[in-house]
């Protein structure tokens, strides 16, 4: 232990620890820098050299104003390193991006004229290239005929309700908030919108929520369009607030005539 306690106080100990220190962040460093590489690699690879560069082209001229040159983020947007591909597929394509007038929220609308197949997969690729994320989910991850309506059904009711409507009619959020409704949102995008948690929403990634029952919610959301309204008017499918309103409204009415013609018919007889 002395000769231990020794060599701690000798004046060069101190150096000893600072350069072990160095070269365990320089190799902590490595590791992350060859994995970031891995993925920029990956995304070079599946989209090709081209479609990066071209994707950048696409930023520079239409997103940087918000997001940065170098997608770092500003007042205007946030940063873009590391939210991946499947964001920017769902956000351009889905018309929110790029956002003409900033607001609480971006709402859904038509995609600007320059948005196609083609630009959306080089600008995904460009900001998968930065710091990885979510991919763009395949074909079957998304196939609403591999899920199970009723288990999609009950996930839906247990995580979504509470937002979106037990129908996905969308509801009102706080701070001028709201989540939309989901009758126009396609398979793949509703499959992104879980694994990115867009606006308010949160991600629910494969530890939450797996891959196979994510395909069921979105069987259930798919299948609940096309069922019919047993009562007639669908009244927006946003429940029995809605029926409740036209209930009282025509109920009173009712009332209201009925008093009309019981009276009218007394002074008549009279």
């Amino acid at each position: 232990m002395n000769r231990i306690t020794a060599r701690r106080r000798h004046p060069l100990a101190r150096y000893a620890v600072l350069l072990l220190a160095l070269v365990l962040i320089g190799g902590f460093y490595t590791l992350v820098t060859a994995k970031s590489n891995e993925r920029a690699d990956a995304a070079i690879a599946s989209g090709k050299a081209d479609d990066v560069a071209e994707g950048k082209k696409l930023f520079e001229l239409s997103c940087s104003s918000c997001h940065g040159l170098n997608a770092e983020g500003t007042k205007q947007g946030p940063t873009l390193v590391g939210v991946g591909a499947a964001a920017v597929d769902f956000q351009v394509s889905s018309g929110r991006m790029p956002m003409a007038n900033p607001g609480a929220q971006a709402p859904r609308k038509q995609p600007a004229p320059w948005v196609n197949e083609t630009t959306i997969r080089q600008l995904a690729a460009y900001v998968q290239s930065l710091g990885g994320g979510p991919a763009v989910p395949g074909n079957e991850q998304v196939d609403a005929a591999m899920g199970d309506k009723a288990k999609g059904g009950e996930l839906f009711r247990a995580n979504c309700i509470q937002c979106h409507n037990f129908v996905g009619a969308g509801g009102a959020l706080t701070q001028g908030k709201h989540a939309p409704p989901l009758h126009e949102a396609t398979e793949r995008q509703i499959y992104e919108a879980m694994i990115t948690g867009p606006q308010a929403m949160p991600v629910f990634n494969d530890s939450i929520i797996t891959p196979q029952q994510k395909r069921d919610m979105i069987a259930y959301i798919v299948g609940v369009r096309d069922e019919p309204n047993p009562g007639g008017a669908g009244l927006g499918r946003v429940g029995p607030v809605t029926e409740g309103l036209v209930a009282w409204i025509v109920g009173i009415s009712l009332l209201i005539l009925a008093a009309i013609w019981i009276t009218a018919k007394k002074r008549q007889a009279q």
